[in-house]
């Protein structure tokens, strides 16, 4: 079922829901009609890959946006002449789009981002509390707070229509004075005329209405301050209701929605909906202001005529009300897209910031421009003990480049924002170090800052936020400790805590959660229990362990110790493992083809059991973001066939670059199932890279890079290491102790007896693994060496014009 016949359905399973929908689309910007007639056709398209913000993207808008009104013409030119009046309305939308978006074609690509996620949120939240038809719908916390905000809409309405009544009660009560006033003035004139004729009967019907308007005014009096008693108690009631569920609000969902955020630095996924949370802050904003109105007309019909009304309270609600108001608008003033956590200085970097009362309070007719800082972790703990302290907030430790800018506000969107899209931080002022503390230990954070009056300069707010935690580096190399330092203050940060305090140990289950969530959103594909084992096992230094979750892991373990044995940390062997994945070895992560966290020992007892030509993959242990191949091979000797299980050395991004993995699996013939027992054309074929044989009329041949192990050549095994038929074997290194590349382990020889067979000394590459298919030059020195009667200078020769022909000769002799 297509997104808007589900977003139709709440028509009739939430009214409300849908009547939030029908605002969206207005008819002079994205017209309801061209939802539902081009449904299928917008839904089609990639309007998530679009960067609203991103220049490189105006083209593809562009496109998408004339494909759009050619699809809306289309669409009209089909409709039935019997509909006449919605073939109209579809007509007037393309011209409509023609005049306005074609040459702002972006503006279009917000509003239907801005439609589309607002449609697929109120949908999820209707599956959630329904079946999948919606044909029950319960009550869940989001609907119970648009339920307390309609009820507080009707509450402002009803405390408004006792504020008129009481408005008409009092003039009424005026004018009963005014007359009572009169009678008496005129009783008063009488009475200087006592004794003269009529008055006997005149006097006292006066002295009767007077008595009877002094009786009519009481009881209004009376009635007026009752009722004035009464409204107050219903304002005091609205004011708790306000106070409790701004406090919903605010401390749970807002915080909720940050919290969310900074997990999302870490790689969690970030689902909850900023717009919904604007909706019920404007809501509030608008019970507030409303409420804070109401007051001052209370206050000023009160202060016409004052009575005995016992109300004074209603002076100490006004100030509440206020503070309830400026605790909104600040707490609203909040950081929509984060700068980046780990900022390099002179780079270029973004921010969003958003005020989400901002259109509700008419903030936009005076738009307030915002400034950025950057602030040290003392500035940021002065900041919070004091938000008045104007020193702290105009303190700075470093320089920002293009720091300034003014919130604009989208009257589709109804975001009020301001998106800082080329900021540079160009110079830091760091503290003094303490112990072992590094630069990539220090945090800074970003400040911003703006001011604005609401209410024709009635209320005057100072609005400031800080971002999440951010570490500055001046070089690449210090980007694994920095991130160290991000994500563990990401992860285990508490709420309320002073800048920025993270506890010093945490329960491995929260670091084992934290790798996850970064590997999974980066790489792709979740750890496995095997693989927090693992993970346990080298953070801990001890792989004896079954079971690590009652252990608690602390920061120097993470990040500042190195490894037994190494010169890393186990977050710089885990963060190149990370790289590495992400940039060479996503694909095969995702299929399940990599092991990957296992170590040297399993892996032989494993492999052991397996039959000869199988490997698996796992990651280096000595290498950092290195991978190697570890396979069962049979060799004979004087006792006997045995197995044996082979480690190459690992190779690393810069290997991966030249060729890529599953090429250089290719290569090598004799690894033929991957563990536990899959082909190994089954699992890699897909990504080999085809061998083409034309070749480009450039006058060079284009040499091709296999990979080769020299030993296997030796050891009797046939087909060599190549996998390539056409590839001549018989010309190749011989073996020598310095040129192995392949660590080899014999069944029942502990892993610490592994053999070394060597290392690479090939200066044209250093790990010994990648080779030309046929090495020309060395060819031809082992030919010299037989041929002494013809001694020849092959360092003088033009070996670019030899190579070819020699290459010829080569596989003559082959055939």
């Amino acid at each position: 079922m297509s997104l808007w016949a589900k977003t139709q359905q709440l028509q009739q399973f939430q009214a409300e829901a849908f009547r939030q929908v029908q605002t969206l689309y207005q008819p002079e910007h994205f017209p309801i009609e061209v939802r539902h007639y081009l449904a299928h056709w917008i839904e089609d398209q990639n309007w998530s890959d679009l960067d609203p913000d991103n220049p490189a993207h105006e083209q593809i808008a562009s496109a998408m946006v004339t494909a759009l009104i050619q699809e809306l013409e289309r669409t009209y030119m089909a409709t039935d002449d019997a509909n006449f009046v919605m073939k109209l309305k579809l007509s007037e939308a393309a011209a409509t789009f023609r005049q306005r978006y074609v040459q702002n074609p972006m503006a279009l690509v917000r509003t239907v981002q801005h439609c589309l996620r607002l449609e697929h949120e109120l949908v999820q939240q209707a599956e959630q509390v329904g079946v999948s038809d919606m044909s029950i719908v319960s009550q869940d916390p989001l609907s119970e707070i648009l339920e307390k905000l309609n009820w507080l809409k009707q509450r402002t309405r009803e405390t408004q229509d006792d504020l008129r009544r009481m408005e008409r009660e009092q003039e009424d009560l005026e004018i009963q004075y005014h007359e009572c006033t009169k009678i008496h003035t005129a009783l008063s004139n009488l009475h200087t005329r006592d004794g003269q004729p009529g008055m006997e009967t005149h006097l006292p019907q006066l002295q009767k209405q007077k008595e009877a308007k002094e009786k009519n005014i009481q009881q209004k009096a009376a009635a007026l301050v009752k009722a004035r008693m009464d409204y107050v108690e219903k304002q005091l009631d609205t004011f708790n209701h306000l106070q409790s569920l701004q406090s919903r609000i605010l401390e749970n969902e807002l915080i909720l929605w940050k919290r969310d955020q900074q997990l999302a630095g870490n790689g969690a996924p970030f689902t909850r909906n900023l717009d919904q949370i604007q909706t019920w802050c404007e809501g509030l904003a608008e019970s507030i202001w409303g409420m804070r109105q109401q007051i001052k007309e209370f206050q000023r019909l009160r202060g016409k005529i004052q009575l005995n009304d016992q109300v004074n309270m209603i002076e100490k609600l006004d100030y509440e009300v206020t503070k309830l108001l400026s605790t909104l608008v600040t707490s609203t003033f909040i950081i929509e897209k984060q700068p980046p956590q780990v900022m390099k200085t002179n780079t270029r970097f973004t921010a969003t910031v958003r005020l989400l009362v901002g259109g509700k309070l008419n903030v936009h007719m005076t738009p307030p421009q915002v400034t950025v800082k950057i602030v040290s972790e003392a500035q940021a703990k002065v900041l919070l003990r004091d938000d008045k302290a104007q020193g702290a907030r105009s303190e700075s430790s470093g320089e920002i480049l293009n720091n300034t800018g003014t919130m604009e506000y989208n009257p589709t969107t109804r975001h009020l924002a301001i998106n800082f899209r080329n900021m540079q931080l160009r110079k830091i002022k760091r503290a003094e170090k303490k112990g072992t503390e590094s630069v990539m230990d220090e945090k800074f954070s970003l400040l911003f800052l703006s001011h604005f009056k609401i209410g024709g300069d009635v209320l005057i707010f100072q609005v400031w936020t800080l971002s999440l935690p951010v570490v500055v580096i001046v070089h690449g190399n210090q980007e694994p400790h920095a991130w160290a330092t991000v994500s563990w203050d990401n992860a285990h940060a508490e709420p309320g805590r002073a800048p920025f305090v993270v506890p010093d140990k945490v329960p491995w289950p929260m670091v084992a959660d934290m790798l996850n969530k970064k590997f999974m959103s980066v790489c792709g594909r979740s750890l496995t229990e095997d693989n927090f084992n693992f993970l346990a096992g080298k953070a801990f230094r001890n792989h004896s362990l079954n079971d690590y979750s009652q252990l608690s892991l602390s920061w120097s373990q993470f990040c500042k110790e190195p490894l037994p044995e190494r010169n890393f940390t186990f977050w710089e062997w885990f963060y190149g493992i990370l790289k590495l994945t992400r940039e060479n070895l996503r694909a095969l992560w995702n299929d399940g083809s990599i092991l990957g966290f296992i170590g040297k020992a399993q892996t032989t007892d494993i492999l052991l059991q397996c039959q000869p030509g199988t490997f698996l993959l796992r990651y280096s242990d000595s290498e950092l973001g290195g991978i190697s191949i570890a396979t069962v091979t049979a060799t004979d000797s004087p006792s006997g066939p045995s197995l044996n299980v082979d480690h190459f050395q690992p190779w690393t991004h810069r290997d991966l670059t030249i060729r890529s993995l599953p090429d250089r699996i290719h290569d090598l013939s004799r690894l033929t199932h991957l563990y536990p027992n899959i082909p190994k054309d089954d699992a890699f074929g897909r990504y080999y890279t085809p061998i083409n044989d034309d070749q480009p009329q450039t006058g060079y041949i284009r040499p091709m890079l296999v990979t080769h192990i020299p030993s296997w050549n030796q050891d009797g095994g046939g087909g060599g290491g190549y996998s390539y038929p056409s590839t001549p074997q018989s010309y190749q290194y011989p073996q020598s102790p310095a040129e192995g590349v392949i660590r080899r382990e014999a069944q029942g020889t502990p892993p610490d007896h592994i053999a070394n067979q060597g290392s690479p000394t090939n200066d044209r590459n250093e790990n010994a693994n990648t080779e030309m298919i046929v090495d020309y030059e060395e060819m031809l020195r082992e030919l010299s060496s037989g041929v002494e009667d013809f001694p020849v200078d092959f360092t003088a020769l033009n070996l670019m014009n030899l190579l070819p022909e020699c290459k010829a000769e080569v596989e003559d002799d082959m055939m």
